[in-house]
């Protein structure tokens, strides 16, 4: 008798359809959404076990971040099935990962914004269209990074500044990246709009066609105060912080070079997309804070964390000093340039303790630092008071700062030194001068610049 040919293997539906409900609906889990949404067309058995909502709510939240079923623009939507597929649709043309990533970066930074600085979370604007990034990239002649691109589909930057004067005045201080203020020098960087970007690019390169002529950068944030320029090379996703050599090319790298990956990968990331995630996570983790400038809240780039943050206590007294090194004032060929905030604090009940006996008052009448440059001092400087002032601390009063800064020939570099007290006042000493410490500090240019 002929032996009978073996029986044709049955469709993998075929096979799925078998299956008990939970094990089914483990298989098309794992499988991922795309997989189940080709299964939903195999049969009517399949197409209402991928139909289950709790599916795609797991998918919306592996995929794409979501815990609610809502559009990219924040509108409800009727389940999670219809949430992925108009995902899909609005950001196909990218990787999922990126398109998670950079939605978790936006969400993140909103909410920061709106706990602690909602003034400077009005001036976000809602996400820019593919077609609009195609224009851009039109008018300035060549293509933006893919993160970069997802960044500003997501959320357009801040408000613009305009040519009229109180407009940006009023905004000026709610800079998405913030700023500092010593002396008269005052800067606060925002992140600018598309629309920004083309324009203040156009004029960038008119302004300087010798020094960028051919090179693909464009001006991602600008400082409506002192200048201060940040620049990001979409040949290679590289971010740069202008100098005050910027117009002979003076610039200096504000995101380590080894993390940048180029596009290609589901991975890709540009520097300014580490950027911005590296400012986030200084805000959230209390490193960077909000800070008053006159009558205007503002996000300080002083950093409250070693080290660049320097603390110490000497009979009830605390010196604080937070520092960085600003990179608009560093010029290449010449100096580099630290940026102190220093902060004296009584923190005992009265103002001071000196041989277990407090003072109700203390005034502070000299200093002393030490600056060394590459393990070479440079300067080491004596004086009265400090910024012209000898400031008198008091039990319950308010701390004294005052802002400083330091030219450091070369880096690697470091501070120390000391300020001198007498109890009582200097009118009217209590007893004898005393030092009270400052801890050494590192001065070097971070691996992130801001």
């Amino acid at each position: 008798m002929a032996s009978q040919p073996p029986p044709e293997p049955a469709p993998a539906e075929a096979g799925l359809e078998s299956m008990e409900g939970l094990v089914l609906d483990t298989v098309i889990s794992r499988a991922g959404a795309r997989p189940a949404a080709a299964l939903a067309c195999a049969s009517t058995r399949l197409r209402t076990a991928v139909a289950d909502d709790s599916l795609w709510r797991r998918f919306c939240g592996e995929d794409l971040g979501l815990d609610a079923p809502v559009d990219p623009e924040g509108r409800p939507l009727p389940s999670f099935q219809v949430a992925y597929k108009v995902w899909s649709e609005s950001f196909g043309m990218y990787p999922l990962p990126m398109v998670k990533r950079v939605r978790q970066f936006w969400t993140s930074m909103k909410t920061w914004l709106s706990e602690n600085f909602p003034e400077a979370y009005k001036t976000l604007c809602e996400g820019v269209s593919e077609a609009q990034l195609k224009s851009a990239e039109d008018d300035l002649g060549f293509k933006l990074p893919m993160p970069t691109k997802l960044l500003y589909r997501f959320c357009n930057a801040q408000l613009p500044f305009s040519e009229d004067h109180d407009t940006n005045k009023s905004i000026s201080t709610y800079g998405l990246i913030g700023g500092y203020a010593f002396y008269d020098h005052w800067v606060n960087v925002h992140l600018s709009p598309l629309e920004q970007i083309v324009e203040e690019t156009k004029d960038f390169y008119r302004e300087f066609p010798d020094v960028f002529h051919g090179r693909k950068f464009i001006v991602v944030a600008t400082s409506w105060f002192h200048p201060k320029t940040f620049l990001l090379d979409c040949s290679n996703g590289e971010l740069y912080v202008g100098t005050y050599n910027l117009p002979i090319g003076g610039m200096l790298p504000c995101v380590p070079k080894a993390l940048i990956k180029p596009a290609g990968n589901d991975l890709a990331q540009d520097g300014l997309l580490l950027w911005l995630e590296e400012h986030l996570r200084r805000l959230q983790s209390g490193m960077i804070k909000t800070r008053m400038l006159m009558a205007s809240r503002y996000i300080s780039l002083y950093p409250e964390a070693p080290p660049s943050c320097s603390s110490a206590v000497t009979n009830g007294i605390k010196v604080v000093i937070l520092h960085f090194i600003d990179s608009y004032l560093t010029i290449p060929m010449d100096d580099f340039l630290s940026l102190g905030l220093t902060y004296l604090i009584p923190i005992v009940p009265e103002a001071c303790m000196l041989g277990g006996v407090y003072y109700s008052s203390c005034q502070l009448c000299s200093r002393h630092w030490t600056i060394r440059s590459c393990d070479r001092v440079v300067s080491d400087v004596s004086g009265g008071g400090v910024i012209g002032e000898y400031p008198l601390l008091l039990p319950g009063e308010d701390e004294f700062v005052y802002e400083s800064c330091t030219p450091l020939p070369q880096v690697p570099g470091s501070v120390e030194g000391s300020f001198s007290f007498v109890p009582g006042k200097l009118s009217r000493p209590e007893g004898k001068p005393f030092e009270v410490m400052v801890a050494p500090f590192p001065l070097d240019v971070p691996e992130y610049i801001f």
